[in-house]
């Protein structure tokens, strides 16, 4: 899988300016004086130590370390916590959740329908976040803003924020911009949310999440914990999540195959979105390490080749 053709795209940062709608995504609200306890014995990041008014990126695991749903995390009170997610994960989820609150003074509930959900780019995001670093949140008014990681363009870094306001708020500065460009430069930050096709697929590390600030190594017990650490710290993650180009779309949970292994998938989809001049596709994908060198082929070894391009972040070195 060759990097030598990878085309300049740095044009296309232009093109992502504005606000765009976010209607795959959902809110849950964790509240009561144990919300920031219960969701920190739950989720695989500091919660209890998150300040108010700041965010962090998070997983939520099965107790066999698989991802079953992921969230921006925003603390907006000390007894109130936001889980931005993907909406079609978010019924199961509040009711797993839910199922462990137990004796904890903590309410989960449902609360996408009391806020606006609108993705920020390029100086849209900048007029409202400055230079603030992924995961930095700024509050006014009621509405919670978070840095996210920008779009990489070639040589050029788009900024991106996740914004959410109540129904009848006033939504910051910028043009309208459609759902699907937001998506693609989603795919170009190399961070993106789990889904319901991805649903237990992967060990937080298989997205990169470890990376991009999703995983405290140095908090206490959570579901799925000990197998988190153990690929972390024993040697044993083999798969990292790629950025790649391809000429065909794909699918969230598609099947990516390599020449040398005709017979068994080495890859999944995470997440493709098309380029804004309709030039193909930008895909995220997680497959094992020694399969991105001997090249992807989509949904079987006929299709077609994936191009690898380079991942907009460093990753951690495994320990």
């Amino acid at each position: 899988m060759s990097t030598s053709s990878t085309p300049c795209i740095d044009h296309f940062a232009a093109q992502l300016q504005g606000i765009a709608a976010l209607p795959h995504l959902g809110v849950i609200q964790a509240q009561g004086e144990d919300a920031a306890n219960f969701l920190h014995n739950q989720l695989s990041n500091d919660v209890l130590l998150l300040p108010v008014g700041q965010s962090r990126l998070a997983a939520f695991c099965s107790a066999k370390g698989r991802m079953q749903a992921s969230f921006v995390v925003i603390k907006t009170a000390p007894d109130t916590v936001l889980l931005v997610m993907s909406l079609d994960l978010l019924a199961q989820t509040l009711k797993r959740l839910s199922m462990f609150v137990l004796r904890a003074k903590v309410k989960m509930t449902d609360a996408t329908g009391q806020w606006q959900l609108r993705g920020l780019l390029g100086d849209s995001a900048r007029t409202v976040m400055g230079d603030a670093s992924p995961w930095q949140t700024t509050t006014r008014d009621q509405s919670h803003a978070v840095s996210l990681y920008p779009a990489v363009l070639g040589d050029t870094q788009v900024p991106r924020a996740l914004w959410l306001g109540p129904p009848d708020q006033a939504l910051p500065a910028g043009a309208e911009l459609s759902t699907d460009v937001w998506a693609w430069a989603e795919v170009m930050s190399g961070v993106t949310l789990v889904t319901q096709p991805l649903f237990e697929a992967f060990v937080p590390q298989m997205l990169n999440y470890e990376s991009v600030g999703g995983v405290n190594f140095k908090k206490g017990c959570y579901p799925g914990q000990e197998v988190v650490a153990r690929s972390q710290f024993r040697g044993t993650l083999k798969r990292r999540t790629a950025l790649v180009h391809s000429p065909v779309a794909l699918t969230a949970g598609q099947d990516i195959f390599t020449p040398t292994d005709p017979e068994q998938a080495c890859a999944t989809v995470v997440f493709c979105a098309a380029r804004p001049d309709a030039q193909g596709f930008d895909a995220l994908v997680s497959g094992t390490t020694e399969s991105m060198q001997t090249g992807w082929l989509a949904g079987s070894v006929q299709g077609e080749a994936l191009e690898l391009l380079p991942l907009p972040y460093e990753l951690l070195a495994d320990v």
